[in-house]
């Protein structure tokens, strides 16, 4: 895969750990949803605008394989990079740890895009990411 398009700092906050002491599985799906969202704000563009046009980007699979476990305080960093699949968007968002590059966690999100509520076939995103796209 090419270098990676969009990255993106963060910290572990203590209530994002479970007994454990470790980053609680959900979470790693919020810090990815996270990058999305400031990949499409770093290229010129936000979900509520794209929702005001009628055009809502929805995830419908998420595919995340853990690795090591992040722990509070830890700084990480999420790379992401993008590619299609018919009427679908696939973000590939790898975490890692600032401390020692550890790979984290690897995940793959599936997104389609709709259109006034009808399924597209995610022309939009040729659209929005033509830069971007594998």
């Amino acid at each position: 895969m090419k270098d990676y398009i969009f990255e993106l700092k963060q910290k572990v906050r203590d209530y994002e750990c479970d007994l454990q002491g470790v980053v609680n599985n959900s979470v790693y799906q919020n810090y990815m949803e996270h990058a999305r969202h400031e990949f499409l704000e770093s290229i010129g563009n936000n979900f509520k605008a794209l929702h005001e046009q009628g055009l809502d980007a929805m995830v419908s699979r998420v595919e995340i394989d853990y690795k090591t476990s992040l722990t509070s305080g830890d700084e990480f960093i999420i790379k992401i990079n993008i590619d299609r699949d018919g009427p679908k968007l696939i973000f590939h968002e790898n975490i890692y740890r600032l401390s020692d590059n550890k790979l984290c966690a690897k995940g793959k999100v599936y997104t389609v895009c709709l259109n006034n509520g009808r399924l597209t076939k995610g022309e939009i995103f040729d659209e929005l990411f033509a830069d971007h796209l594998n």
